[in-house]
């Protein structure tokens, strides 16, 4: 089977869902889908939205192979030839609507739209939070890592620790789209453009006869990217004196070494004698990269202990997202066609948070023109005019008394339309132009929202009417559930 054959990258219940619609005659009824997520990761005041190319992808390819079909024909459910036969019809023909990658996103917004027949909405809902939840996490991730370090190299260098390939490959370009300046993994270099970097392992020292003779042989084989792993035996004592002494050597014929790596011991203290070192060796161009199970939060202490280090190398904690694994993001219905018209629905649930906000939706950033600064997130119902009003009312959807009147705006629609009607209508931008995007998205919001540490809560509002709604629903089956507790009681 072709590795980008994917339309079986599905859960079993959405195969028994379509074929159930199949059965009911209901399979070509229309829905809208949303994807979202409930909860920001890592305690972080925002998320990056990443993974639409590969989303786009998926998609573009979205059809059953013949060995697909067949192996579905051996499911204990033994689902009807005719339905087979629908399978190697199906094609995405519906319309699709997302965030650009590299936007600030927030909890209980849609960042995908899917606006199409129910058997292909329902077949694509597992792969897209697969490819939406994974890199987004990953990408916020690389944010907050950047903000860190707002002018130190980053270098991604997590692929033997990911879990598998496609999370390796996809996981350095989420990283790089947030902020990151390399990667060292090739295939992801070669696919996507991304710059990458590496040095040498511990086994290059280890096979030679010497520290110096390995620093030598490496040097002059790659002259123009010399940078030396000195931690192999001792740091201080070992690993940058003889550094400092091929550095000079190979001075002396054109060639520079650019840098050392620590992969070891307390890094703050090796890098501040480092730094001392080489530039009593007259070697100050010479910079230090780091690596070592490295994140955010050990960077920052470790420039707050006065680390002179310029470059940093994280893996393991950035592409498993180690303090906060899973982004845990969902896709609910929130419409169906009924006689040619979309009614509104909404998920109850025991539990508040998870309750769904019902309808077809905009949704809107407004932007301060005094300030030029986010004011807030404001899902308005498709229909509804949000521009050129004279002022919004931006309440709070929890704690409703608490509200704000913005004037003076700019209502910037987020979600764009990917597909209509089954064709890419988007052009999906390079990297590059995503990174300059992903900027010009920080500098939209305040401080207070970015910070690492105990950040301001950032408010995703409804309008009146998408309020009204929800109420309105929640109302009626709070009275349907009385209504049949008290029969029961009869009963």
């Amino acid at each position: 089977m072709a590795t980008d054959q994917l339309s079986l990258l599905t859960d079993k219940y959405q195969i028994n869902m379509m074929y159930a619609h199949w059965k009911n005659g209901t399979h070509n009824k229309k829905r809208v889908f949303e994807a979202y997520f409930r909860r920001l990761p890592f305690g972080n005041g925002f998320a990056v939205f990443a993974g639409l190319e590969r989303i786009v992808r998926y998609i573009n390819q979205l059809s059953f192979s013949e060995e697909e079909i067949a192996y579905l024909a051996t499911q204990e459910e033994q689902y009807d030839s005719g339905f087979l036969d629908e399978l190697r019809k199906l094609s995405f023909t519906g319309t699709l609507r997302a965030v650009p990658e590299g936007t600030l996103v927030f909890p209980n917004e849609p960042l995908i739209q899917v606006e199409a027949r129910v058997f292909e909405a329902q077949l694509i809902e597992t792969a897209l939070l697969t490819f939406m939840n994974y890199q987004t996490l990953i990408a916020t991730k690389a944010a907050r890592i950047r903000k860190i370090a707002p002018n130190d190299i980053l270098l991604e260098f997590g692929t033997r620790r990911a879990q598998e390939a496609d999370a390796a490959i996809w996981g350095a370009r989420a990283a790089y789209l947030a902020g990151f300046d390399a990667t060292s993994n090739m295939k992801a270099g070669m696919m996507f453009g991304i710059p990458t970097k590496g040095t040498h392992a511990h086994s290059w020292v280890q096979d030679h006869a010497s520290e110096e003779e390995a620093f030598r042989r490496f040097a002059e084989a790659l002259p123009n990217q010399v940078t030396l792993l000195v931690d192999t035996y001792d740091t201080l004592k070992s690993g940058i004196p003889n550094a400092i002494k091929v550095g000079l050597e190979l001075q002396k014929k054109g060639i520079t070494v650019k840098g050392i790596r620590i992969d070891s011991g307390d890094l703050a203290y090796l890098s501040i004698h480092a730094r001392q070192m080489l530039d009593d060796a007259g070697l100050k161009h010479v910079q230090i990269v780091a690596s070592n199970d490295l994140d955010e939060n050990l960077i920052l202490n470790l420039k707050a202990q006065g680390a002179r280090i310029d470059s940093w190398g994280i893996g393991t904690k950035l592409i498993t997202a180690a303090d906060d694994p899973s982004l845990g993001g969902v896709y609910k219905v929130v419409a169906k066609e009924e006689d040619g018209i979309y009614i509104p629905t909404i998920k109850i649930s025991g539990n508040p948070e998870k309750i769904s906000t019902p309808g077809k939706k905009k949704l809107w950033r407004i932007i301060s023109k005094r300030t030029a600064k986010a004011e807030g997130d404001y899902l308005a119902l498709a229909e509804e005019i949000v521009h050129g009003k004279t002022y919004l009312k931006l309440f709070d959807p929890v704690h409703t008394y608490m509200h704000k009147i913005v004037s003076d705006y700019e209502a910037h629609e987020v979600l764009h339309t990917i597909f209509e009607d089954g064709r890419q209508v988007y052009q999906l931008p390079g990297l590059d132009a995503i990174r300059a995007y992903h900027r010009s998205q920080l500098g939209l919001f305040w401080d207070e929202y970015l910070r690492k540490l105990n950040p301001e809560k950032y408010y995703v509002n409804l309008s009146q009417q998408v309020w009204d709604i929800k109420m309105k629903l929640i109302q009626e089956h709070l009275t349907t559930k009385r209504q049949d507790e008290g029969r029961n009681d009869t009963v």
